[in-house]
């Protein structure tokens, strides 16, 4: 409410001045950008979202609420009116395509009994009554700062913050089972050192839920598993030295498996086969993060990775699948790039 009245003011609405075809035609570009923005977001980010719903769910809101900062800075600088308003729609439509597309992601998470389309409505419903209150008492805090600057940021700042708080808490209590990069190097990481699988809320209490940049200076994202681990890696990425080097030398560890690791400074690349399917997918991933997770460097690291795989790797699935993970694949970006080898009996060669 506040945001809207600082734009109503900026467009000109009270004023003599103010021409409808103006208005109309400001009002115009600020819902122009803000599509164009939306089509950019959904091109650049759009396949992120479902492996990262809780941290794209928060920065919706973020986002949301840097676009009302902008309505309301709109009125303090005329000459610049338009650009200003056009980044905060800009940042606005980000809001929108990401709180659809992880709200989805969500309402399957609550969905316990298969009823998404009872837990869409219901949500529906109780985000209207939210609203309705919200608009209530934004109008009164409307009416009784009119005029008053300082009364208006103060009471703006401290919504904002308030709203980012709850925010927060509320993304930190979700408890999500399906596998990500992240928590799959969580539970890996735990079952290495234990023997044991994590349940999905003790996970959530150690998953990030803000941007890796943001968060990498102050905590261990930075030395976390999977960002030592590139997935869907495009061979020609390699020059042909590499690829003697590398590819054909760790081949042979590989022969019934439809992906290809190859460790080099300490990332691990993933070669997914063609054919592979979902579960193929997933195991390339555990399998890379175990290859990740040795300290040391020896030529036997392949070996005792791939020894690893043949005596751990089915209990570990079958201890996340008792706790309630679901291990049917990772969520992770789409994998763009395959590739195919052949194996033949004298020896492997990859084409």
């Amino acid at each position: 409410m506040l945001s809207t009245q600082a734009l109503l003011s900026a467009i000109g609405v009270g004023e003599k001045s103010a021409t409808v075809i103006g208005a109309t035609f400001q009002w115009f570009l600020r819902d122009l950008t803000g599509m164009l923005g939306g089509i950019l977001f959904t091109f650049y980010q759009g396949s992120n979202l479902d492996s990262n719903a809780k941290m794209w769910r928060l920065v919706a809101d973020l986002m949301n609420d840097l676009g009302m900062l902008m309505d309301l800075i709109s009125p303090l600088f005329p000459s610049a009116f338009v650009f200003i308003v056009c980044l905060g729609s800009i940042s606005r439509s980000f809001t929108g395509v990401a709180s659809g597309a992880t709200r989805a992601a969500l309402t399957q998470h609550f969905a316990l009994q298969d009823n998404a389309a009872d837990i869409s409505a219901k949500e529906g419903s109780q985000e209207t009554v939210a609203t309705m209150i919200g608009m209530a008492l934004g109008m009164l805090v409307a009416r009784i700062t009119i005029g008053h600057p300082l009364a208006i940021w103060f009471s703006f700042l401290s919504l904002t913050l308030f709203h980012m708080y709850a925010n927060y808490r509320a993304v930190r209590c979700l408890a999500l089972n399906s596998l990500n990069p992240e928590r799959s190097s969580i539970l890996l990481q735990h079952f290495s050192e234990t023997g044991q699988v994590l349940s999905p809320k003790q996970v959530s209490s150690q998953e990030h839920v803000l941007p890796n940049k943001l968060t990498s200076w102050i905590s261990k994202k930075a030395n976390s598993l999977d960002t030592k681990v590139r997935l869907g890696t495009r061979i020609s990425s390699f020059d042909e030295m590499e690829i003697k080097e590398h590819l054909l030398s760790v081949a042979s560890y590989y022969t019934k498996a439809k992906y290809l690791l190859v460790e080099k400074k300490g990332i691990v690349d993933v070669i997914v086969h063609k054919d592979s399917n979902s579960a193929d997918v997933l195991k390339s991933f555990i399998h890379a993060l175990v290859l990740a997770n040795n300290d040391y460097k020896s030529k036997y690291l392949h070996s005792e990775s791939q020894i690893w795989m043949e005596k751990q790797y089915e209990v570990f699935i079958q201890k996340l699948k008792s706790l309630g993970w679901k291990t049917e694949r990772l969520l992770s970006s789409p994998i763009i790039w395959r590739a195919n080898w052949i194996h033949e009996s004298s020896e492997e060669k990859i084409d």
